[in-house]
C-alpha cells in the first residue's frame, strides 16, 4: 500500500466508511486524528525519551523489571531466530527494558524499538504498546495498521500486564522491522507474547505476596504446578489480597474479586488449602466453583516471616559483620545490601577509590546463594577474549564482579551485553569511582544498575575511631596511638578513603620505635583535594562531632571559613 493509499483509507474511515480493518485499528485511527491531532501524512521520528526520563521511568518500573527480567529473556530466545524484538513499556508507553539483535541496533533504534522509546498512541499513533494500554487487551498492529507512515513496515504484537491489585501496569511487546506475510502470520507471535504476560503476572504476584496463601488454577491439571492459567492471593481471614488478570477473567469478570473470601469464589475455606499442596497427583486437586464449574488447583503455604534487617553495627552478623562501626549513613546502605543480595537484581556500588567497594561486593556474594562462583573482571583492558575466558569455567550460576565500569571499552560493553543475552544464570555486581553514572551505552547501563549502593567516602563516616582501631588490629599490632596522632588520623582528608588509612598506619607500625604511635611517625601525605564548596557541610560536620578544627583540616580550609559558612547555612549541632 503507498502513502497516499494509507492516508485516504484513513479518510474513509474517518467519514464513517469500512475498510476492513479491525475494530481496533479503526478506534485508534479516530483518537489520533479527533483526540489527539495527529496528521497521518507526516513522517515522525521514533519519540525516545532523555536519559534522565529514562532513568525515572525505570526506577518505577524497578520491581516489574526484575521481576519479569527471566521471562523476557526465555521469551526472546524463542523469537531472536525470527529477527523478533522484545520490549518491556510501563504502563506510560516508555520502553523500560528491551532485548534485540545488537547487529541491527542502529535500524531498531531509528524505528523505535529500543529503549527509552515513548509509544503512547498520543505521540506515536495507533501501535500496539499505545493501542494496548487503551484497550487493555492484547493486540497485534501490523504495517499498514499503523497510524503513522514511519510505522507502516512494522509488525508489532503487545499484551498487556496486570499488577496484583489489577491495574494496567505494563505492556510486554515483540515486534518486527519488516514482516512480508499477511496480518494471521502473527498469530503465533500472539500466542507467546499472551503466556509470557501471563508468567510475568503470575512471578510478580508471587512476588509481593510472600506471607500469603497463594493458591494457583488450571481449566487441566497438566503442567499446574509449573504453568498454570491464574492465581489469587489470600491472606489469613481467606479474602482474596491479590490475584493476576487469568484469575479476574475466570472468576469474575464483571465483579471485583479484591476482597472476596475465598469461599464466596470455591467450594472451600482456607483450611482446605494444604490438600492441594505438592505430594498428592495434581488430576486429584479439584477445585469446584460455585457456579458448578471444575478446576484443578496448587496450593503455595506462606513463607514465614522474616525478622526485620535493622541491627546495630555490634550485632550484625555473617557476611557484613565489620564493615561499619556504626555509622548512620553506611549502616543504611548495608541494611539495603542485605536485603537485595539473594534478589538477583543487578547491583551497581559507587564510591570514590579505597571505600571498600570490592568487600562490599564479595560480601552481598557470601550473602546469596551458595552455589554461585565469583568472577571478577576489571573494566580497564577487558577484551571478548578475556571475558569468554573467565567465565568458561563457570557453567552454573555465577556472581561476575564488574570492577571499574566506566573503564570498559565499547567493544567491551557490546561484548557483555552478548553475554547477557546469552547467560541468564549470571547476577552481576559492578562498581564505579564516579560520583555520578558512569558513561555507558544506555542498554548496557540498565543491565548493571537494577539498584545502587554508594558508599560514603571516608571523610564523612562517623566510625573513624573504630576503623583505626580495626585497621591496627588487622595489622598485627599491640601498639597503641597517642591522642595527638588519633586526633591527626581523625582530622585528615583521605582521598585514598580506608585503603589511605591502612597503608598510612601499617607505616607508622613500622616507624614507631616504642609502644606509642606519636605524631612523628605519621607519614604526611598529600591530601591530593581542592577545597570546595560543594562537599556537604552539615554532614562534615556530624562526621567531625562538630569539632571545627576537624571539619576544617578535612576540608582543607580555615576554621573561621568553616564557622562563617554554618552560620550563614544556619547549622547548629543537633540535639
Amino acid at each position: 500500500m503507498g502513502d497516499g493509499d494509507h492516508v485516504r483509507e484513513i479518510e474513509t474511515v474517518l467519514n464513517g466508511g469500512e475498510t476492513g480493518r479491525d475494530s481496533v485499528v479503526t478506534e485508534s485511527w479516530r483518537r489520533c486524528v479527533d483526540s489527539y491531532g495527529l496528521d497521518p501524512a507526516r513522517h515522525e521520528p521514533a519519540h525516545i525519551v532523555t536519559e534522565a526520563e529514562l532513568r525515572q521511568h525505570r526506577e518505577r518500573s524497578e520491581r516489574l523489571i526484575a521481576t519479569a527480567r527471566s521471562g523476557l529473556q526465555a521469551l526472546f530466545r524463542q523469537v531472536a531466530g525470527q529477527r523478533y524484538v522484545v520490549m518491556l513499556a510501563d504502563a506510560k508507553g516508555v520502553c523500560v527494558d528491551y532485548f534485540g539483535d545488537p547487529r541491527f541496533e542502529d535500524d531498531l533504534r531509528r524505528a523505535g524499538l529500543y529503549l527509552g522509546s515513548d509509544w503512547s498512541e498520543q505521540l506515536a499513533g495507533t501501535c500496539a504498546v499505545g493501542s494496548c494500554l487503551v484497550a487493555g487487551q492484547a493486540v497485534t498492529i501490523h504495517q499498514s495498521d499503523h497510524f503513522g507512515l514511519a510505522h507502516t513496515p512494522l509488525s508489532c504484537t503487545a499484551a498487556p500486564i496486570y499488577d496484583s491489585r489489577g491495574e494496567l501496569t505494563a505492556v510486554l511487546d515483540i515486534s518486527l522491522l519488516r514482516s512480508p506475510g499477511p496480518k494471521p502470520s502473527q498469530n503465533l507471535a500472539m500466542s507467546l507474547v499472551r503466556a509470557s504476560a501471563r508468567r510475568v503476572e503470575m512471578a510478580n504476584l508471587m512476588a509481593t505476596t510472600r506471607r500469603d496463601w497463594v493458591l494457583r488454577f488450571s481449566t487441566s491439571p497438566d503442567f499446574l504446578e509449573v504453568d498454570p492459567d491464574a492465581a489469587v492471593a489470600l491472606d489469613g481471614s481467606g479474602c482474596i489480597v491479590g490475584l493476576t488478570r487469568g484469575a479476574s477473567e475466570a472468576l469474575g469478570p464483571d465483579s471485583p474479586l479484591l476482597g472476596e473470601r475465598v469461599d464466596t469464589v470455591f467450594d472451600l475455606s482456607l483450611d482446605d488449602l494444604p490438600d492441594l499442596m505438592r505430594g498428592r497427583p495434581t488430576e486429584d486437586r479439584v477445585l469446584h466453583l460455585r457456579d458448578g464449574r471444575r478446576m484443578f488447583g496448587h496450593a503455595i503455604a506462606p513463607n514465614t516471616p522474616r525478622a526485620p534487617v535493622r541491627r546495630s553495627a555490634e550485632t550484625r552478623g555473617g557476611a557484613f559483620a565489620g564493615l561499619s562501626g556504626g555509622d548512620p549513613a553506611l549502616d543504611r546502605i548495608l541494611e539495603r545490601a542485605e536485603r537485595l543480595a539473594g534478589s538477583g537484581i543487578p547491583l551497581l556500588i559507587r564510591g570514590e577509590t579505597g571505600t571498600g567497594k570490592e568487600r562490599l561486593a564479595r560480601a552481598i556474594h557470601v550473602a546469596g546463594p551458595a552455589s554461585r562462583a565469583f568472577v571478577t573482571l576489571r573494566g580497564a583492558g577487558l577484551t571478548p577474549a578475556r571475558l569468554d575466558e573467565a567465565l568458561a569455567a563457570t557453567t552454573g550460576p555465577a556472581t561476575l564482579f564488574l570492577r571499574g565500569i566506566e573503564d570498559l571499552s565499547d567493544t567491551a560493553q557490546a561484548a557483555l551485553l552478548t553475554t547477557f543475552d546469552t547467560r541468564d544464570d549470571l547476577f552481576t555486581i559492578a562498581s564505579t569511582r564516579s560520583a555520578d553514572s558512569p558513561q555507558l551505552r544506555t542498554d548496557l547501563h540498565f543491565r548493571l544498575a537494577g539498584a545502587t549502593l554508594t558508599l560514603p567516602p571516608l571523610r564523612l563516616r562517623r566510625d573513624v575511631d573504630w576503623l583505626i582501631d580495626r585497621l591496627l588490629r588487622r595489622i598485627g599490632t599491640d601498639l597503641r596511638l597517642s591522642p595527638a596522632a588519633r586526633a591527626e588520623l581523625a582530622g585528615r582528608a583521605w582521598p585514598g578513603n580506608i585503603r589511605e588509612l591502612q597503608s598510612t598506619l601499617a607505616t607508622a607500625v613500622a616507624l614507631a620505635e616504642g609502644a606509642v604511635i606519636d605524631l612523628p611517625d605519621l607519614v604526611e601525605t598529600p591530601d591530593g583535594r581542592e577545597p570546595t564548596p560543594n562537599d556537604d557541610l552539615e554532614a562534615m560536620l556530624d562526621a567531625c562531632g562538630w569539632n571545627m578544627a576537624r571539619a576544617a583540616r578535612r576540608l582543607g580550609v580555615n576554621r573561621s571559613t568553616v564557622m562563617r559558612r554554618a552560620r550563614r547555612a544556619g547549622l547548629s549541632p543537633k540535639c
